[in-house]
Formats: structure tokens, sequence, C-alpha cells
């Protein structure tokens, strides 16, 4: 079959794209293999939009069939990274190669000696790791686990601790305590600026599967945000996924992770999910996940190269 790559270049791109990870996603079993649609949005919006991490004309290519349908996408997300979404029944190994070549072509950024790229693979993915290694990338040592869970599965009780209330996200008036609990966080040994600009948030709600009802937050008996986890419903696919999920220093180790995650999987549950999803790096995230039943994961691995 041959293949057309060519740039995104209109907003129809964005929602054919979102159409594509679906369908990928679907096929592959439901297993993360490529990118789920809730990833691209929070990259197009939060990403792209708030944290000024590329453009989708410049870093997102499609590769299409003569009758137009999409066999494989090419992104960045961080500065140097490169993902690859290709649909199963038209994936060759000539179009790995086609996609690594423009991904070093277009996505690669300056190192110490020359360029650097990552690009990520799936462990057991042997056609795209032999290429790799072929081309002189090695693989790194900290990989995305991307758990997953069935919600048939018994939730745990996982009950907030004495004089905390989960609940909800409230509105426009609660998006600067969700700025600084998320800021508080993400950067426990920063200085916080009590004056930072919350309205990021305001892109985070843009995108087209938020829903206030699923950005679950926990309050500490002051009234202050304590935790916080979003959670991304996809009725297409039945699937709910988790990002993100964190807990402000103050409050760790009050089980506040769990009992806002617990919340998110029983409201996923009502609204007819059946599968939940959530991705960790670290010893103690990994921890958490499993301990709520995310035993079931695929590894993705970086592999890198300077040139």
């Amino acid at each position: 079959m041959t293949l057309t790559r060519r740039n995104f270049q209109t907003p129809e791109d964005y929602w054919r794209i979102r159409d594509f990870l679906r369908r990928v996603f679907l096929l592959n079993a439901r297993r993360e293999l490529a990118w789920q649609v809730y990833r691209f949005d929070y990259w197009r919006w939060h990403g792209i939009e708030n944290l000024g991490d590329g453009r989708l004309e410049e870093d997102v290519f499609l590769w299409e069939a003569s009758n137009g349908e999409i066999a494989a996408v090419l992104n960045r997300e961080g500065p140097g990274e490169a993902f690859l979404q290709v649909h199963p029944c038209l994936r060759t190994p000539d179009l790995e190669e086609e996609m690594i070549a423009a991904a070093e072509a277009h996505l690669s950024i300056p190192g110490k000696d020359g360029r650097r790229l990552c690009i990520w693979a799936d462990e057991h993915d042997e056609l795209r790791r032999e290429i790799l290694k072929r081309h002189g990338y090695t693989a790194g040592t900290r990989p995305e686990y991307r758990r997953r869970r069935l919600l048939s599965i018994p939730i745990p009780d996982a009950a907030a601790a004495d004089g905390y209330a989960i609940r909800s996200l409230g509105g426009v008036e609660e998006l600067p305590a969700r700025s600084m609990v998320s800021w508080k966080a993400f950067h426990p040994d920063g200085l916080i600026d009590p004056n930072q600009d919350w309205t990021w948030y305001r892109n985070i709600q843009r995108a087209p599967l938020y829903r206030r009802d699923l950005d679950i937050v926990a309050v500490a008996p002051g009234g202050d945000l304590a935790s916080f986890c979003t959670v991304w419903f996809d009725d297409v696919t039945r699937t709910g996924a988790f990002e993100p999920v964190g807990t402000a220093p103050a409050h760790q180790r009050l089980g506040l992770g769990s009992a806002v995650m617990c919340e998110g999987m029983r409201r996923l549950k009502l609204l007819g999910a059946d599968m939940a999803y959530v991705g960790s790096y670290g010893e103690a995230a990994h921890g958490l996940y499993a301990s709520l039943g995310f035993t079931d994961y695929v590894l993705m691995e970086p592999w890198a190269k300077a040139f």
C-alpha cells in the first residue's frame, strides 16, 4: 500500500487523529501500544497551550492511504521525544523506518555533540526495537508503566483521612486553589509564587473529554485543597484514565491519593466504563497504583540516540 506523509494542517486533522487513536486502541484490544485520545488532548491543551510544548502544524505528521485513511501519526510530547502511533493492520518495516527518519529530521533537538532524540517503544515490540538498535539507539532505564485494571474487580474502600472531604472541583472561584495544589504536588522543593497565574487551568477544562464531575479533589479541614486526580472518560472505548494525580507534601501519607482515585473509579463505573488506566514512573507511584489494583501493565521504553 502506498502511503503519503504530510504535516498536520487543519482543525479537522485534530478530530480525525482522535478517531484514529480510538480505532487503534480498540484494534489493540485496549492495550496502550499507542496513545489514547485523552493523552493527545492533554498534550494539545496543556502541553501546547500552557507549556508551549510544540505546535500541531510543526510537530505532528500523518501518513495516509490513497482513500484518505490514516495509517500512522508521528508526534512529539516533551522536547526531543517522539511517539509513533501506528494502525496495527497497516504497519510495515518500511513505515517504521520512514517514521523514525522523519522523527530524526523534525523532532530531534540540539545536544552536546550534535542532536539527540528519544523514541518510545513497547518492551515486546521486536520490530521497532530491532530497527532502533540498527540505527544506533539504546534503551533507557526509566520506562513508563502503562497500567490498567478492570472496574469489575472490587474497588478498595479507601476513605479520606479524618476531617478531609472528597468532592468534585468547584467553579472558577476554586481554580486558583487547584493551580496552587498542583504546583505544590509537582514542585515540592520549589518556591511558591502566591500571585501565580491560575488561568492555565481553563485550558485543561477546554479539552473535549474534560468533565468537572471527574475532576476530584480532597479538601483539608481548614479548606485548602490537599490532593487531586483528573479522570478522563471516553464513552466510545468505555475507559477512563487518571492524569494527573498528586498530593501536596503537607498532606502526604494520609491515604488521600488512594481516596481520590477510588472515588474516581466508582464514578467511572457508574458512567459505564469497564477499564481504568494510569501511568507511573517512580517507586512511590508504582506502589500506590498497584495497591489499587493497577497490576496489569505494558512497559514503554525510551530509546535514545545522539547523532
